[in-house]
């Protein structure tokens, strides 16, 4: 069973869209479980009309400390033993949640699936295509912009045990809880990568993810996080990820001169010390 997470806070414009996005993924082998942080909007009352109906939907409404924890509330509560986490304002792409759980079938025990995530604006038009294709840590470590890590947990999917072996989510990351988890999880988990676009993930002006990117904390933050879990690797993984760095840098300038050969020997010269006459 597939148990989808989502945690939500006076949610009321999105949550109903996103009860039905999972309802409309006909998968008849889930529950989805929404943890409330004491909504002071119409979230409560949207939920409870829905789970009246449907008998897949299980909720619970109480303050909390943050996603973080309402994640691990979910997590506590979910019965499956697959987890998806869905934010409020995020949905799948159609039958993405039967094809996971084929996918599963075949999957050693703990795993991590992931798949490719759409990344909108507000007005839902597609501004890239998150494809994390390289998901060892040492390829991870190498740097975001290298190799992308998984951008939103609507494309991935995992089993529930690789928390006995990672633990929860930290409740006092409120920002990168997805990519601490991430971090820990492709070092314990089997790791599947498929190329299908499975989510989609809404990059909403004034939401605190977008707010942190645009405040440029969001790449401090990634990079002191990257940084502690490089440290944490032996020696010979730390000196691959400075040599995958070189090569990537290297592959870069090789790309640029072949199309400006015109610099090559400008630059060269400069190396040199040689003024161009």
């Amino acid at each position: 069973m597939i148990s989808v997470i989502t945690p939500v806070y006076n949610g009321a414009k999105y949550i109903e869209n996103c009860l039905k996005v999972v309802i409309e993924q006909n998968c008849s082998n889930l529950e989805h479980i929404i943890i409330d942080g004491g909504s002071t909007d119409a979230t409560v009352d949207i939920i409870k009309k829905y789970a009246q109906e449907y008998s897949h939907i299980r909720w619970l409404s109480e303050k909390d400390r943050g996603q973080s924890d309402a994640m691990n509330k979910g997590i506590r509560m979910a019965t499956g033993n697959i987890i998806a986490i869905l934010n409020v304002d995020d949905f799948y792409e159609p039958n993405v949640l039967n094809r996971v759980s084929a996918i599963f079938e075949n999957l050693p025990e703990p795993s991590l699936l992931v798949g490719n995530c759409n990344i909108l604006d507000d007005d839902d038009n597609l501004k890239r295509v998150n494809k994390p294709k390289r998901l060892k840590i040492t390829d991870l470590l190498v740097g975001y912009n290298i190799n992308p890590f998984p951008f939103n947990p609507s494309a991935y999917f995992y089993h529930k045990q690789l928390h006995e072996k990672v633990g929860l989510y930290e409740v006092d990351e409120h920002y990168a809880m997805d990519v601490d988890f991430l971090l820990k999880a492709v070092q314990a988990a089997n790791v599947q990568y498929v190329n299908e676009t499975w989510g989609n993930y809404r990059q909403i002006a004034g939401t605190k993810t977008v707010n942190d990117i645009n405040s440029g904390q969001n790449a401090i933050r990634l990079e002191q996080l990257m940084q502690k879990y490089q440290q944490q690797l032996p020696v010979y993984k730390q000196w691959l990820i400075a040599v995958k760095r070189e090569y990537y840098k290297a592959e870069k300038r090789l790309e640029y001169f072949s199309k400006n050969p015109n610099e090559i020997l400008p630059r060269i010269g400069k190396r040199l010390g040689i003024r161009p006459s």
